[in-house]
């Protein structure tokens, strides 16, 4: 893919576009009101970032503390077949806990390929959904590492206002 080279227009947009959306009706035209543009240019913008796979989606971030799951583990997954990997992958990830699945290398030392977050609203939630993935994945070998305490969470921002620096 060609590397795309960003007017200084559309990066206002985008900076705008990839934080919190204004609380409005008509959002990408507050947003166009914002950097002196009309909503046809934003919305023409961001449809062929789309339509060229840059951006996948626009979607709402739930804050999953606040809306009561509190209760989440990163749960590591032993799979030793790299063909299955991709497959397996999926049925992790069609699971409505799971809120992100990762495929990532293996070493010597940490022999896990497969990576899921399960969120839960009580203690033992992402337990049991670890359990339930096992048995209908037949995957054995998995480690369930709890989160303690959220340190960060946010959206990854790559353009910023000017007066956000």
């Amino acid at each position: 893919m060609e590397k795309i080279v960003f007017t200084p227009l559309e990066e206002r947009i985008l900076a705008l576009a990839g934080g919190d959306l204004p609380d409005s009706p008509t959002p990408f035209a507050a947003i166009a009101e914002a950097v002196g543009t009309d909503e046809k240019t934003v919305l023409d913008l961001l449809r062929g970032l789309k339509e060229h796979g840059v951006i996948r989606r626009f979607g709402a971030t739930l804050r999953h503390q606040k809306a009561g799951y509190g209760h989440n583990a990163m749960v590591a997954w032993r799979v030793d077949d790299p063909a299955e990997a991709a497959r397996l992958g999926e049925l992790l990830a069609s699971r409505p806990e799971v809120s992100h699945a990762y495929e990532r290398r293996t070493y010597p030392e940490w022999p896990y390929n497969l990576y899921t977050m399960i969120h839960g609203r009580n203690p033992g939630d992402s337990l049991r959904v670890a359990e339930e993935l096992s048995r209908a994945t037949g995957i054995a070998d998995y480690a369930v590492l709890n989160s303690l305490s959220e340190l960060k969470k946010t959206s990854m921002r790559y353009f910023r206002e000017e007066d956000e620096e």
